[in-house]
């Protein structure tokens, strides 16, 4: 599961990317390794995961990982094909969710690329060439259905209906995830790609003093979206890259608490991002190894198991499942069998975010 970084040049997207980038400083749980220049596999920041360490004393932990793509700053008329425009749709398509950072700060010394410091002016520039690029999408789909609607094609005419109904939107500047539809809808849609359709978080970047409350560019942000079914952050970028650099733990922390914040925003983004997935936790927990693995929210049990082999699924016969408030509870898995919280699931058991899970399988 991918998570791209979207702006307009000198937002701070890549000064963000850093800080995440150096995630490592901040918990040696936590490591962060460069793939490439412009993307980073990003482990999940999650305590459960250190108390079952701590708990089972494993030889080795494993956490659950995001991948963060740093891509090009956007300008208008990307969807045309202008300055990067091309290379930047086209990085967007390829991610499953996008994390839109938009600058909320004054600094005369930093120069923005449209002259003055408008968040909602910035937001808009991206979402009018992603609206476009979908709307051309769009209209190339309708081309073909229309003539298969005339002909009499229920099916045709069905489709011919939702696609107007998306051509619309965009034409009146609303992005394909503020759209209602119907699950039905909503498959078909699917199949399209459209690029405003993605889950997104926007990330307001903000100076220091506005990093706990936010300021009124955070303010304006937050009405601007408030009808289109999305996320918002609030984190001081250039801060974070300084916390981030400290050498030490105690360091950190207390550069936080001076700030009034309880942990570092580059963890808050991260988890957000794993839930902007739509994804949650399972564990596995044995003395070689304390593993947390990513599954999407409403998989099955045989689902989860696929996710550690495809045989696991496969041959799937139950599952051992043991609440972690449960594992914490008791200690031990031992202990939580001996207190019988230890529960047996079969092939339809929905997985909950955080349980312990051993699986039985036959090939």
């Amino acid at each position: 599961m991918k998570a791209g970084i979207v702006g307009l040049p000198n937002v701070g997207k890549s000064t963000l990317f850093n800080c995440l980038s150096n995630a490592k400083a901040q918990s040696a749980n936590f490591p962060f390794c460069t793939i490439e220049p412009n993307l980073g596999v990003v482990n999940v920041p999650d305590l459960r995961l250190e108390k079952l360490e701590e708990l089972v004393k494993p030889e080795r932990v494993q956490p659950a990982v995001v991948e963060i793509v740093d891509i090009a700053g956007l300008v208008k008329g990307a969807s045309k094909g202008e300055g990067l425009g091309n290379q930047f749709l086209g990085n967007i398509r390829e991610c499953h969710a996008i994390i839109h950072v938009l600058r909320c700060f004054d600094n005369d010394n930093i120069v923005h690329v449209d002259g003055s410091v408008d968040p909602i002016r910035d937001k808009e520039t991206i979402d009018i060439e992603l609206q476009l690029k979908d709307l051309d999408t769009i209209e190339k789909r309708l081309e073909k259905v229309n003539r298969a609607a005339k002909s009499g094609d229920k099916i045709a005419q069905k489709e011919q209906e939702l696609l107007t109904r998306f051509q619309q939107a965009f034409l009146k500047g609303i992005s394909a995830r503020a759209v209602e539809v119907s699950q039905e809808e909503a498959e078909i849609i699917k199949g399209f790609q459209l690029l405003t359709a993605k889950p997104i978080l926007y990330v307001c970047n903000v100076d220091e003093k506005s990093a706990v409350s936010g300021n009124k560019h955070v303010d304006a942000v937050k009405e601007a979206i408030k009808n289109e079914n999305a996320e918002i952050i609030i984190l001081a970028v250039a801060t974070e890259a300084d916390i981030a650099e400290l050498e030490s733990y105690e360091e950190r922390q207390m550069f936080l608490q001076d700030l009034g914040l309880d942990e570092p925003g580059a963890s808050k983004l991260i988890r957000a991002a794993y839930k902007l997935l739509n994804l949650q936790t399972y564990f596995t927990a044995g003395v070689k190894e304390v593993r947390a693995w990513t599954i999407t929210i409403g998989d099955t049990a045989p689902q989860a198991a696929g996710v550690i082999h495809s045989d696991f699924e496969r041959g799937f016969i139950r599952a051992e499942v043991i609440a972690y408030t449960d594992f914490v509870h008791y200690g031990s898995e031992a202990k939580v069998k001996e207190a019988g919280k230890m529960r047996v699931e079969g092939k339809e058991y929905i997985v909950k975010d955080g349980d312990v899970m051993h699986f039985r399988f036959n090939v």
